[in-house]
């Protein structure tokens, strides 16, 4: 979401006659941060790159936007930056930008309102693919996540809005949409339409070929958004769906809304009819409290299911968070052994998953140039594939045929069907 949304602030610049940066060039009169919260690790790396401009460059100027600027944390950098803009004012960087280049220009920072907008946001040329956003916020204050406080309370663009710039994206030859949000599944409008309601509008779209879900709670993957994946020509088979443990003791102090029997049933629901889907989780290890025992009830009940893919994060401690405030936090090293033990398992289940679908056929959007021989792209069940290099080929849609796995570069090779 966060792309969509810097790709969005980009193009309104240039309506504005800014010019993106070439790569190449060794300083930028301007650098716009657009920053993440969600761990530890995040927030360092915005405050290194900050530092580095600082010293590189201390006559650019820098502009701090996103969650970390939406949080209280953040103005520990306001001596650092020119302006600093939480992460519901976004659009106020437009009305700001040209007063940053005058002479008498103070640094200051625009602290978020009470009232919640609703940020619109795509993204066009940036890659093959385009993130719609769709929704924004999050009501269910997980005891370890900041989202809520730096994104507010959960709300959604309207249907017209969605219609209307996934057409725009369509009419950009773009042939392939990622729904994001903060919490995706959670989309409903003022009319009371739902996620079911959007997908099934999207799918009328002419142009539109290919439409994925980029990441939904379990408890909003309803059964009838299952069936229509399964009995759709544009809705992907993919599914990112977060668990973040398979312990129910930890999942109750996490507050999630599911317990370990709930997800299960879900994974199975959906391999049920869709044997060929994709289906990847969220996990994060090192819970305050999480013992060898009941990480070892995360660990039994991942490899129990037959689920393609982790994305594993170690447990970060937030600021004003509940689980902050809680007992018995875990040592980084016993973390990072647990990371690296999930991340173990996922290459092992991802290396099975590609394994299944050798021999068959499927279609893919091809993406990009891998190198002077070879080309990339991903079929619809997710899948990375490797093919000679055509340049005819490039945002075209191809049946391929998967001929074996390279496990190790997370790629299968392929030959067009």
């Amino acid at each position: 979401m966060n792309f969509s949304e810097s790709a969005t602030l980009s193009r309104m610049l240039s309506e504005q006659g800014y010019c993106p940066a070439d790569k190449d060039v060794t300083r930028a009169d301007l650098y716009i941060i657009n920053s993440c919260a969600v761990t530890q690790i995040a927030e360092k790396k915005c405050k290194q790159f900050i530092r580095h401009i600082k010293s590189c460059f201390p006559e650019s100027k820098i502009v701090l936007v996103g969650c970390f600027s939406a949080l209280e944390n953040a103005y520990s950098l306001a001596n650092q930056v020119d302006l600093m803009l939480g992460s519901g004012n976004k659009m106020k960087l437009i009305t700001e930008i040209d007063a940053l280049f005058a002479d008498n220009y103070k640094p200051k920072i625009i602290q978020d309102t009470q009232e919640e907008s609703f940020f619109h946001a795509f993204s066009i040329h940036e890659r093959t693919r385009s993130f719609l956003k769709i929704q924004d916020g999050c009501d269910y204050f997980c005891t370890y996540c900041t989202v809520p406080y730096a994104r507010g309370r959960s709300r959604s663009d309207s249907m017209e809005n969605v219609i209307e710039h996934a057409k725009k994206i369509v009419a950009n030859n773009v042939k392939e949409i990622v729904l994001s949000g903060v919490n995706t599944g959670d989309f409903k409008t003022e009319k009371g339409e739902h996620l079911l309601d959007l997908l099934l509008e999207l799918e009328k779209i002419n142009g539109l070929y290919r439409i994925r879900i980029s990441s939904i709670e379990p408890n909003l993957l309803s059964r009838e958004i299952i069936h229509l994946v399964a009995s759709s020509e544009k809705l992907l088979p993919h599914f990112h769906i977060p668990l973040q443990s398979g312990s129910d003791e930890i999942l109750s102090k996490m507050k999630r809304r599911y317990t370990s029997a709930f997800f299960a049933d879900k994974v199975h629901q959906i391999k049920e009819i869709m044997p060929h889907s994709c289906i990847a989780a969220d996990v994060i290890v090192g819970f305050p409290s999480e013992t060898d025992e009941l990480f070892e009830q995360t660990y039994k009940f991942i490899n129990s299911l037959p689920l393609s893919m982790l994305h594993v994060l170690p447990y970060s401690k937030r600021p004003n968070t509940v689980a902050a405030k809680m007992d018995n936090h875990l040592t980084t090293n016993c973390k990072n052994q647990r990371v690296a033990s999930l991340i173990n398992l996922s290459d092992i289940k991802k290396d099975i998953f590609y394994r299944e679908n050798i021999g068959k056929t499927g279609k893919v959007l091809i993406e990009n140039k891998i190198d002077e021989e070879y080309m990339s792209g991903f079929t619809g069940n997710y899948i990375r594939v490797r093919l000679p290099y055509n340049p005819h080929y490039i945002n075209e849609i191809k049946t391929v045929k998967i001929l074996q796995t390279d496990s190790g570069n997370g790629i299968c090779d392929a030959e067009i069907a």
